[in-house]
Formats: C-alpha cells, sequence, structure tokens
C-alpha cells in the first residue's frame, strides 16, 4: 500500500518498519533538541509529518515496547487515532510513567503507526438485543469461576 506523506519539516524523519515483517513502523521526534518529559507528566512531541491514508483506513499510534520499557514513556492515550481525512501534523502524547525525568532526543523514536483498515457501523436504535449466554455481565464476568 503506498501512503503519501508530507514533510513539514526539513529534519523530519519518514516512518521506517524496523524489520521485513514489522506491523509498526516508527515514528521519529522532529524537535529542535532534547524534550525532557517531567515524572508522571505528558508532552506533545511533533514528528514534522502528515499522512494521507486511504479511504477506510486509520493509523494507530501505539507504544514502542522498548521506550515503554526501558523510560517509561508512552503514548498518554494509549492509541493515538489518525483518520483518514486528517491531514495536519502527526503527533505524539508521550507521557512519563516513571519517577524520573526522561530525555527524548531529536530524531529518536518515539511511537509505532499500524495502519489498518476500519468498519464504519450504522446505529440503529432497537427496542431489544438478542440474547446470549454472558448477557449484562460487566468486568470480569467471564473469568475463572
Amino acid at each position: 500500500m503506498k501512503v503519501n506523506i508530507k514533510k513539514l519539516n526539513d529534519r523530519a524523519i519518514v516512518p521506517s518498519y524496523g524489520s521485513e515483517y514489522a506491523a509498526g513502523a516508527d515514528l521519529y521526534a522532529c524537535t529542535e533538541g532534547e524534550v525532557t518529559v517531567a515524572p508522571h507528566q505528558t508532552v506533545v512531541i511533533p514528528t514534522g509529518i502528515a499522512l494521507e491514508l486511504p479511504v477506510g483506513y486509520a493509523g494507530l499510534i501505539y507504544a514502542r515496547s522498548g521506550l515503554a520499557t526501558k523510560k517509561g514513556l508512552a503514548p498518554a492515550n494509549k492509541v493515538g487515532v489518525v483518520d483518514c481525512d486528517y491531514r495536519g501534523e502527526v503527533k505524539v502524547s508521550l507521557h512519563n510513567h516513571s519517577d524520573i525525568p526522561q530525555t527524548v532526543s531529536a530524531g529518536e523514536r518515539i511511537a509505532q503507526l499500524i495502519i489498518t483498515p476500519y468498519v464504519t457501523a450504522e446505529f440503529a436504535v432497537a427496542e431489544e438485543l438478542s440474547q446470549t449466554v454472558r448477557g449484562a455481565g460487566g468486568f470480569g464476568s467471564t473469568g475463572s469461576k
């Protein structure tokens, strides 16, 4: 699949896959220099790129396991969503889950982008819903007994 990107900054790095079968393409920090993220704080990091995703696809922004494990930095909203009609700069809200300040360097890989198809539902109001074994069982209702 071809996805057009626009570099909004000369320092922007085109997303890239770390291996032949990687599902996520790395997104890179496009900053003037280092950015410090205080403990338990969130900082919005620009990538310097905009995307043109095909209709019917979304870009999902996930944590990079190495950054999350080693520095405690992960997207604040857990999974960011880039809609196919969005043409603005892709930014990542990084949250520092650790108790010490963490630094993000210019050009550092900060998140990963997975491009996936989606379905747009047509919601219909109904008087009743079909019955299931689970029924209205909520959080934890399907765990071991």
